[in-house]
């Protein structure tokens, strides 16, 4: 990786403006002059007594090419407030920050250099883990006395407590087979009717809704014709299948997009278009939520436009404020996927849009995930219909086979620097992720044969059969589970996708 690749790792859990009384730091061993890492939480980490930026001891993170050697510490804090971090550190690409938050970086520091930011707690925020890390392949960084200005709050709680921000939807399967149903058109696969859809399904993405104009923001869903699917249900037995499914705790979403569907939400006519069309498929046939399946030229982003956590193009800007509508319009229970190519959301490891002179569509997902993380239940990225793409190793993975997977489905979960711009994207929690394939052969480029796919769910989920491969972000148990284009192609050929894939998530934990 070429230095000025190397960024920030940033995050959205912290919101609202409230200066504290008084200041006075709250963090447990802050100079390590206990003579132990007490109170931190550290992987490759150790004291040392030489060098320090004070006292008897300090930091020192002892980085590797697999682990960057963060340490954190959690704090209780208080809703609403202001804060103020501070560290000394000594090294090559060290990093301060606060999980999900601001932070901040030196790409080298011969001597113990102060590194500082500011972050204001969220409105019903109670606890905030602040980190140190270096950076893969680096030599060993030293970190010293540091600061967490602000009151302290009551004890940290539990982040999977009932109502906190950021909790799936209630009664989500824990891992999920999903799957998309051509319920406007046939595609050549034929038309499955809402009831024929088998229960292994816990997530059913309707697909397609589509805009009048690619920059009318103006969504409309039309059931498939009976000149095209002869066997098309009634809207009232459609509307009932989709009560009977979840009534038996499935999932039922408007997909908007796809191939044909170009949404660009040029202005903020257009987002109020969208978020009222929106609210009125949903509202006609009683949907659980909605999944952002743009593609082709829907989204992009325009010259100069290279901070992805405060984006300026338009076209990002007002799908983000209409998303931002919608989960507010529902409510927590309100369920929100994505389907990105690994064109806008991995290659912008090596090139973003608004900052290279290519193509201005690479990345271009990253600022509208980063923006909804907080309400994001699932992105599956489209793990197919892809070229090669470097992973977190520095190596092109290519798809198909179990190995481009894993590397892809890392670089989600770790985070990764985007292209030169100075700023890490950070990575999402393991339940919010999930994995997109083609249900067969003739689905899409990229079918990955399902005991490959059971290799890369090994590695990912158990640690096991990584083939070499190191997870940067470490094994996620709470993977939410497989995405499929599409059922109706799974039904063509015999259900080999559900056939497969159900008992395997069904076993996991």
């Amino acid at each position: 990786m070429r230095a000025r690749w190397l960024a920030v790792v940033v995050g959205v859990l912290l919101a609202g403006v409230t200066v504290p009384a008084q200041a006075a730091s709250i963090l447990s061993n802050p100079g390590f002059e206990s003579g132990s890492l007490s109170g931190w939480s550290c992987s490759g980490g150790s004291v040392v007594s030489s060098p320090t930026r004070s006292g008897s001891f300090a930091l020192n993170g002892a980085v590797t090419s697999s682990d960057y050697a963060q340490c954190s510490q959690t704090v209780s804090v208080q809703p609403n407030t202001a804060y103020t971090l501070s560290g000394w550190v000594r090294g090559s690409y060290v990093y301060l920050g606060v999980t999900g938050g601001s932070s901040t970086w030196t790409p080298s520091a011969a001597s113990f250099t102060q590194l500082s930011l500011s972050f204001t707690t969220g409105a019903s925020q109670t606890s905030a883990q602040i980190y140190v890390h270096g950076w893969y392949g680096q030599p060993a960084y030293q970190a010293d006395d540091f600061s967490l200005d602000g009151p302290g709050g009551s004890d940290p709680g539990d982040p999977g407590d009932p109502g906190d921000p950021g909790d799936p939807p209630a009664g989500l399967a824990k891992h999920a087979l999903i799957g998309y149903l051509h319920a406007s058109f046939a595609n050549g696969s034929g038309y499955v009717r809402m009831a024929d859809v088998p229960d292994q399904w816990d997530i059913i993405d309707l697909a397609f809704g589509e805009p009048t104009s690619v920059t009318s923001g103006d969504i409309r869903f039309n059931r498939c014709p009976a000149s095209e699917c002869p066997n098309v249900e009634s809207d009232a037995d459609f509307t009932a299948a989709i009560r009977a499914k979840q009534a038996a705790g499935k999932k039922v979403l408007i997909s908007i997009g796809g191939a044909n569907g170009q949404v660009q939400l040029t202005t903020t006519a257009a987002r109020d278009a969208f978020v009222s069309s929106v609210s009125s498929i949903i509202d006609r046939y009683g949907l659980d939520g909605l999944d952002i399946d743009f593609e082709g030229h829907s989204l992009y982003l325009d010259a100069g436009d290279t901070d992805f956590r405060n984006p300026a193009t338009p076209v990002i800007v007002n799908l983000i404020s209409a998303l931002k509508t919608l989960k507010a319009k529902y409510g927590s229970n309100f369920v929100l996927t994505m389907a990105p190519e690994t064109f806008f959301v991995q290659v912008g490891y090596q090139f973003y849009g608004g900052a290279s002179g290519g193509d201005n569509r690479t990345g271009s997902y990253l600022p509208v995930i980063y923006a909804l993380r907080d309400s994001l239940t699932v992105l599956h990225v489209q793990d197919y219909n892809s070229g090669p793409v470097m992973g977190l190793d520095n190596q092109y993975h290519t798809m198909g086979g179990a190995d481009f997977h894993i590397a892809m489905t890392d670089m989600v979960k770790a985070g990764f620097p985007v292209a030169n711009t100075g700023q890490t994207f950070p990575g999402l929690r393991d339940d919010q992720i999930g994995i997109g394939l083609p249900a067969a052969v003739s689905a899409g480029n990229g079918y990955t044969a399902p005991a490959a796919v059971h290799e890369a769910l090994d590695c990912l989920v158990k640690g096991q059969n990584c083939g070499g491969y190191s997870l940067r972000g470490g094994t996620s148990p709470g993977f939410r589970g497989l995405m499929t284009w599409s059922i109706n192609w799974d039904h063509y050929y015999n259900w080999e996708f559900q056939n497969n894939h159900a008992p395997y998530l069904d076993a996991l934990p």
